[in-house]
């Protein structure tokens, strides 16, 4: 009797477990992996993506921002751990990991210009600077090629649309299932990041204007 109550639960279990499974992947997953982005930009082949052919899973998150490429690059082309400019997202759970990121609100000319080959970490990832297009497009690889980070800026009539997309490659079951809680978790700190990106552009540009005023 015990025993038949046991497998009913567990049974029970793995049904709550399945049919939440199944609703993360048909109404949840999409919106989180493409917040922001357009359908088209979602399904769209974007420059970087040559760097990770094979991917397992795509992320595109998408924003507007009322400012030209000019006032955006600068925010994207110093980011990464400190001395540079962080990842403009929450600092302390960045720094729970152990990745160094102070998120600053100038423009620091010293890390203005990101070479092909140059390399960061971001905690146990060192990223590599592989195509670096100002104003245009950046995109960095991990040391074992399982991770390619690619910000697109396209700019029309003043304002730029920035498109930031991770390809991954999943070799194992455990980095596999390691992704399901990294996937909304990623969204959260994604989100920030674009919307401080524009914050920040946004201001420098209005204060570009004001200073041609004066």
């Amino acid at each position: 009797m015990t025993t038949a109550r046991g497998l009913l639960k567990h049974s029970s279990a793995l049904g709550s477990i399945g049919a939440a499974a199944l609703l993360y992947q048909l109404l949840l997953r999409r919106p989180i992996l493409n917040w922001g982005a357009t359908d088209a930009e979602a399904h769209a082949r974007l420059p970087g993506d040559e760097l990770l052919e094979e991917a397992d899973g795509v992320a595109t998150r998408a924003i507007t921002i009322d400012a030209p490429a000019s006032a955006v690059w600068p925010w994207i082309a110093q980011m990464g751990p400190s001395p540079r400019g962080g990842a403009y997202t929450y600092d302390r759970i960045e720094n729970l990991l152990g990745l160094e990121m102070h998120s600053t609100d100038r423009v620091l000319p010293e890390h203005q210009h990101p070479q092909v080959g140059d390399t960061l970490g971001y905690g146990k990832n060192r990223m590599r600077f592989e195509r670096v297009e100002p104003q245009h497009m950046l995109a960095t690889r991990s040391g074992d090629g399982n991770w390619v980070w690619t910000f697109v800026l396209d700019e029309q009539d003043g304002r730029t649309r920035l498109i930031s997309r991770n390809r991954f490659r999943l070799p194992t079951l455990t980095a596999k299932i390691g992704m399901v809680p990294m996937e909304p978790a990623s969204l959260v700190m994604e989100r920030k990041l674009l919307r401080g990106i524009k914050r920040r552009a946004e201001r420098l540009a209005d204060e570009a204007k004001e200073e041609t005023r004066v």
